[in-house]
């Protein structure tokens, strides 16, 4: 069978959009409503609490993003009913709002004027409804190809362009073209090979757009901040002990994500749902994989593939994280982090196109309810990226 024919078991939401899990997530609008959401999460079962760190006097720019993080949290289709706390009703509001734009039940809680503990018992009987709901949900069967599956590496070394990448690379060349969503991103982490990312664009239009993004971050954010250079962050000591000496070198490395034969169709603002239809997406954000993971569920992906050389641990609360990894020693030393093991292809044992398929099978794993290894180990995080300093 094609791989382009699959199929997978799926939850159909009301939107349209299909999701690989079945989330009731309780999301704190701001930081102070944190406690709130984790009780309401420790006395509901099958509730899961997302605390972060922002969401007080936010202004401009960075609200907007929060809200934009916030809403895609909520309405990623792994999520199939949510509950907002935050502390006062009009920010919380308007989070509910734009997550009731998908048609999933959603119910917000303020706690001004109410109190943490009136406001948990609130919440918790509103959410002990919601999974109740959801867990009658039943899966039906869907294309392989209606996925939106994201991309980012971490902990990268030389294996990784060599083996890793170029897997989850043969799984974009061959699911892309036949309707599945890709998206890649790490704008600094594309630092001298930026004109090789421009010239597979679409079009010089999507190049230029590409392009302009790349200048504001090396402009707005290194150059504005940095000291001498980026040592100690681009590359990290980990690509360093694992043989890349330079950023060019990662570059390289990190492009192979994209395969070889399909071109980017836009250009994402962090956690920006893409709107052309199908096709590869490159989304602006950091290099640090919580955020980078974090934008990308918020942009509606619902499977996130992650190839690791040195090991990466990452995983997300709402969207399962596949490790892969190309590194014989990573593989028998931190297997338990490791989903599919390329390391065959540094071996001559296994080729490019074998590893792709071997992603591909655990990708079809992984929509039909398998969990992870970053899912069963618990690594959940969720790290909103911030612009700039509050008011």
């Amino acid at each position: 069978m094609s791989s382009a024919t699959r199929t997978i078991w799926a939850y159909r939401r009301e939107n349209g959009r299909i999701g690989v899990r079945n989330h009731v997530a309780i999301l704190p609008l701001d930081d102070i409503s944190n406690a709130a959401c984790e009780a309401v999460a420790a006395h509901i079962q099958g509730t899961s609490a997302l605390p972060h760190a922002y969401g007080r006097l936010q202004f401009g720019a960075d609200l907007d993003l929060h809200f934009r993080t916030m809403i895609g949290t909520g309405a990623n289709p792994n999520v199939a009913a949510c509950i907002i706390i935050g502390i006062e009703p009009l920010w919380t509001q308007r989070v509910v709002d734009g997550i009731a734009a998908t048609g999933k039940p959603v119910t917000g809680f303020s706690i001004e004027g109410n109190g943490d503990i009136a406001t948990v018992a609130a919440a918790s009987r509103k959410a002990k409804e919601f999974v109740h709901w959801a867990s009658a949900k039943v899966r039906e069967e869907c294309a392989l190809t209606s996925l939106w599956v994201a991309a980012k590496c971490g902990e990268s070394d030389t294996t990784t362009g060599l083996a890793s990448c170029p897997a989850v690379g043969n799984v974009y060349d061959k699911l892309i073209p036949h309707g599945l969503y890709g998206c890649f991103g790490e704008t600094s982490e594309l630092t001298g090979a930026e004109h090789l990312a421009a010239a597979r664009a679409v079009s010089p239009e999507i190049a230029q757009k590409f392009m302009n993004t790349w200048s504001a971050y090396q402009k707005d954010v290194i150059e504005a901040h940095k000291t001498s250079d980026l040592s100690d962050s681009q590359p990290t000591k980990g690509n360093i002990a694992g043989g890349l000496t330079t950023i060019e070198e990662k570059a390289l490395g990190n492009l192979e994500k994209i395969g070889k034969k399909i071109s980017f169709i836009d250009v994402l603002t962090p956690a920006e749902a893409p709107a052309r239809g199908p096709g590869l997406y490159f989304m602006d954000t950091s290099s640090a994989a919580a955020e980078c993971c974090t934008l990308q569920a918020a942009a509606g992906y619902v499977i996130h593939v992650f190839p690791t050389g040195q090991g990466n641990v990452i995983g997300n609360p709402i969207m399962p994280v596949l490790k892969v990894s190309g590194n014989p020693r990573t593989v028998r030393l931190m297997s338990e982090h490791i989903d599919v093991d390329v390391s065959g292809i540094i071996r001559r044992e296994m080729t490019v196109d074998g590893a792709g398929d071997a992603l591909i099978d655990a990708i079809v794993h992984t929509a039909n309810g398998r969990l992870t290894a970053a899912e069963v180990l618990g690594h959940r995080e969720f790290v909103m990226t911030k612009l700039y300093r509050s008011a």
